[in-house]
This record gives structure tokens, sequence and C-alpha cells, in this order.
């Protein structure tokens, strides 16, 4: 049997959580569907060591403050203790265990979202919310496919001790990349592999969190803060100060990126060969949105086709959670809640419906 709704959100992480709260807002009827048996999106399969690069006072959902000190960092398993603890506040419709396979037009003002088992449900307005960091990202290194040591995602990686007494190469140059090397190094022989040179920026200005400037000064939510930010480098590494003094004492050390690797073998740019154990790629997601490939609404790379998390090819189709979807903090929990909001605010104008909501952007 088909369900009918005014709205389905597919996936059950902060984004999507996000998304049920401006729903519930606005009066309309939802359901979030959600692949996993919790509501805590990607965050219980990352590192075990992972803390927050925001405050708890700056890492909330909207209507429910993080349960920390508001300066303090919080540990990876706060927050899924947050997010289940906010789904069953939020008292939204979600089904767990309803992985959704294919969204198809049905009719002009309506689509399809089908999911595992047969079930079927139908809505004039449907939000993408598996979020930016559902399909991990393996560039293509020279050698890799061929390597014989052992080649680990970030996401793989829970501990360090596996990987105790190795040697170890760490590809990437984001804030998880620095934090797992620094760890690693601990416990192995690690090198931190980037194409550019570090930048930091520092975590806190004055005694206050970086974050608070943000806020106060607009760049956390402006769009045209990309280019100041990342300096087309990517988004900085923040740090105390720690993370370069730990760098720059060599443990780990960091080198330009490697020209191939060949057998257990890596090349390293000056033309020295080194034989190394394994490498982990801290090299980051991409959005898992396969289920969106047959209406047509992805690029040839299987990037949703957006602008501002509104579809550019299916009016009533919209993304909360992308990187960057429309500023510095889209994709972090503080950052999905404006995010959700805008995008129903700007569906509801667009879908038969939108009379109906009150909603105004923000």
């Amino acid at each position: 049997m088909t369900q009918h709704f005014d709205l389905i959100v597919i996936g059950g992480g902060q984004a999507g959580l996000a998304a049920a709260y401006a729903a519930r807002d606005a009066g309309l009827s939802a359901v979030v569907l959600e692949a996993s048996q919790r509501t805590a999106g990607s965050w219980p399969h990352y590192y075990d060591g992972l803390t927050l690069f925001s405050p708890a006072r700056r890492s909330s959902l909207p209507g429910l403050p993080f349960p920390a000190d508001p300066d303090r960092y919080p540990a990876r398993d706060e927050v899924v203790a947050y997010l289940s603890d906010y789904a069953a506040w939020l008292g939204a419709d979600i089904r767990t265990g309803h992985r959704v396979s294919k969204v198809a037009s049905a009719g002009s003002d309506e689509f399809e979202v089908s999911a595992d088992g047969g079930r079927s449900f139908t809505a004039p307005m449907v939000i993408a919310a598996t979020g930016a960091f559902s399909r991990p990202y393996q560039p293509d290194l020279p050698g890799l496919e061929s390597f014989t040591g052992t080649v680990l995602h970030s996401s793989a990686y829970r501990r360090p001790e596996p990987l105790a007494g190795r040697r170890v190469v760490v590809v990437g140059g984001g804030n998880s990349a620095v934090q797992i090397a620094i760890e690693l190094a601990e416990h192995a022989h690690v090198s931190l592999a980037t194409r550019h040179p570090l930048r930091f920026m520092p975590q806190r200005l004055l005694g206050r969190d970086i974050h608070l400037w943000f806020g106060w000064s607009g760049l956390d939510t402006a769009g045209w803060a990309r280019p100041l930010l990342t300096g087309g480098r990517g988004t900085p590494v923040l740090d105390t100060g720690a993370y370069r003094k730990t760098i720059a004492s060599g443990r780990p050390d960091r080198r330009p990126m490697f020209t191939r690797l060949d057998g257990d073998q890596v090349l390293w740019s000056d033309g020295t060969r080194e034989r190394v154990d394994a490498v982990l790629l801290a090299t980051g997601y991409r959005p898992g949105v396969d289920y969106l490939a047959g209406l047509g609404a992805l690029d040839a790379g299987g990037r949703p086709l957006h602008r501002g998390g509104i579809s550019l090819t299916h009016p009533g189709l919209g993304f909360v959670g992308l990187e960057w979807q429309r500023s510095f903090a889209s994709a972090t929990l503080r950052g999905v809640g404006p995010d959700a909001r805008h995008v129903l605010a700007r569906l509801s104008r667009r879908s038969t419906r939108g009379g109906r909501t009150g909603l105004t952007a923000g």
C-alpha cells in the first residue's frame, strides 16, 4: 500500500531531523525514511577519538540545546546520544530500517519514493537529507589499486592500536586527517601527505571560539565567504596551536603528496622510495544520493544539481546537509537547521500545497 504525505525526508541523521523540525513547525505531514536502525546519521561510524571542531553552544539542532558545557568540544558518542535524544524529543514520524532505493516522478506534482521491502510513499515535496558524509571518497592515486599493503579510508578507521608499530601514510589535509595522523603517531611511524601546505586557522580568537566570531561577523552563513575561508585549497584546519606544534616536531611529519605507490613502496616527490605498511585515506566523502539517479537530478559525477539546496531539475525536490550548500556551516549540526527551513520554504512556494505552510525563507 502506498502512503501519502506532504513531505518525504530521506535520511534520519542531523539533516533529516532538522528537516522534520521545519516540517513540524510548518504544520506539514511528513515522514522521515532512515536506512539504519537509529537516528544518528554517520556519527556512529566515525573514529573513536573524534571531537567536534565547534563548542557545544554552536553544535545544536533547532529547538534543543546540546546538553554540555557550552564552551566544551563534545566527543563522537555525545553527538550520537544527542541525536537519539533529539529524535525522541521531536516526536516525528521516523521510519528506521527504510532504505530508499528509488525516487521517481508520479505525475506532474508528485514524487513516488520506493523503499526496501516494496514499501512506497508519495508526496509533492521530497528532501534528500542523506548528507555529505555517507559515501567515502577514494581518489584515483597512481598505484593505489595495486598497492600490496593495507588501504583504509578514514570511514573505516576506529582507533590507532591495530596499526601500532607500522609505517603509515595518511593522505589528506583537513581537520580529520590531521586529528587522525596525530593520534596515530603516538603508536606508529606516520607521515601526513598533502597536495598543499597545511593551512591552520586559530581555534580561539581573543578568548572566544572562532565559530562564535563567524556567527557574529556573518561569515558562518554567507555564501560569498567560501573563497575567503578556503583560499581555493579546502577548509583550513582549526587549531589551538597544539596541532601545528606537534606536526612541526615531526610526529607525524608532513610531506608533499607522493608521486605514486609501487607494490609495497611509496615514491616520494623527492625521488626517494620507502616501504609502507598502510595508506589511510582521509580524503572526505561525497553525497550518497544514488536513489535520485533515475530521476535525472544528478550530474555525470553523481552530485546533486542544485542551487542553495533547491533542485535545478525538479520543483519540489530539495537537499539539506550538503557541504557549502549555502554557507560554511551547511553540513554542520548548527547549519542544517537554517538550511532546512530555507529549503522547505522555497519548496513550499513551488508546490501545489505551498500556500498552506506559512513558512518564510531563512
